[in-house]
């Protein structure tokens, strides 16, 4: 297949709380015998969840599932605080989940606590929006189409004061449209002051927009389980693009692509699958980067496993000879080694 060209959405891909995820599990996989444990998949895309297995994980839905003492880490779409409280009494667990869906849990606590009816906008069975709505069942009421708008008239009547929070994968207009019609419907409905759509999420869908209309084709790469990615797929749509491709990988492309074709990805795909859909392309006139903004947040270990990691520095560094702040220190270059790389070395090392 030869293109004429391919316009590249910057930024895509793996966003600050995936890479922490990926990272965090690669080093449960280095530090623990197999099999190490993972509630969920750690990320929602199936070519990462494959690496991972081939090093041994064990993904799992449920923590009776997982033998007593063994490790296990909770994944990025954060967890019920029951399932956070049977996973702690089984032994070593770390949670990876992302600070900005640690934020909505917070907030989902804390208006339930002060009387709030909480209006959560997100997708049914959705783990994000699972974990999250568990904060406080009896409290929330899940939006998810307009309908369910309609059908909150028995809160208008008992004058409950409202809030409305968001699953943080969401796409902006969708949200957008609910967010609307309650407060519509709820013209002193309580918002955060900075909205819970993740900002990577945000981004991506802002770089895609600017390209889609100029593209005969948009390939989006990540996996249909993922809300992001499908968030990508829709705002690809609505810009007019007649031929929209969600692929898992480049073996998925079809093989009548012409003219020009704009690539995104979602938050939990890797860059290599990325790369491997432009090879196949292979575009005659090359690849046109269009970036909307710089992405540099950073998001640190867990902290359970950055206090392992530090005692395990400790413990080697007494065998070598070495004292505390040893440049050695695993945890002190976190910032500067990308989940890609990890990701990578874990292939390497499988094969």
């Amino acid at each position: 297949m030869q293109v004429d060209r391919v316009i590249l959405a910057e930024p895509r891909g793996f966003c600050a709380g995936v890479e922490k995820a990926i990272k965090a599990l690669a080093w449960m996989v280095r530090i623990f015998p197999p099999p190490v444990y993972c509630y969920h998949e750690i990320v929602h895309n199936r070519f990462v969840v494959d690496q991972f297995e081939a090093q041994g994980v064990i993904f799992v839905d449920d923590i009776s599932e997982v033998p007593l003492g063994a490790p296990l880490m909770l994944s990025a779409h954060g967890s019920a605080p029951e399932v956070v409280a049977a996973a702690r009494a089984r032994g070593m667990v770390i949670d990876a989940v992302c600070p900005l869906v640690t934020k909505v849990h917070h907030e989902m606590k804390v208006r339930s606590e002060k009387g709030y009816t909480v209006l959560y906008v997100g997708h049914a069975g959705h783990e994000e929006a699972v974990g999250t709505m568990a904060v406080a069942p009896t409290s929330v009421r899940l939006l998810q189409y307009p309908s369910d708008v309609d059908n909150l008239q028995d809160l208008v009547e008992a004058k409950t004061p409202v809030a409305l929070l968001a699953q943080t994968t969401l796409s902006h207009d969708e949200w957008r449209h609910l967010m609307e019609l309650a407060t519509e419907k709820f013209p002193d409905l309580w918002m955060p002051n900075r909205s819970d759509l993740c900002f990577a999420t945000t981004n991506r869908q802002a770089a895609l927009k600017a390209i889609a209309g100029e593209a005969d084709a948009v390939v989006v790469i990540g996996s249909s389980n993922s809300s992001n990615t499908v968030a990508l797929e829709k705002v690809a749509k609505s810009s007019g693009c007649t031929r929209v491709y969600r692929v898992n990988d480049a073996a998925e492309l079809p093989d009548d692509l012409v003219g020009t074709v704009a690539i995104t990805a979602g938050a939990s795909a890797p860059e290599q699958l990325v790369t491997a859909v432009i090879e196949r392309l292979n575009p005659r006139s090359g690849v046109e980067v269009a970036s909307v903004t710089t992405e540099d947040e950073y998001f640190p270990p867990p902290p359970e496993l950055r206090e392992l990691l530090r005692g395990l520095g400790t413990v080697l560094g007494c065998f070598h000879g070495s004292s505390a702040g040893d440049p050695r220190d695993p945890v002190a270059g976190d910032r500067s080694r990308s989940a890609a790389t990890v990701l990578a070395s874990l292939i390497t090392s499988a094969r």
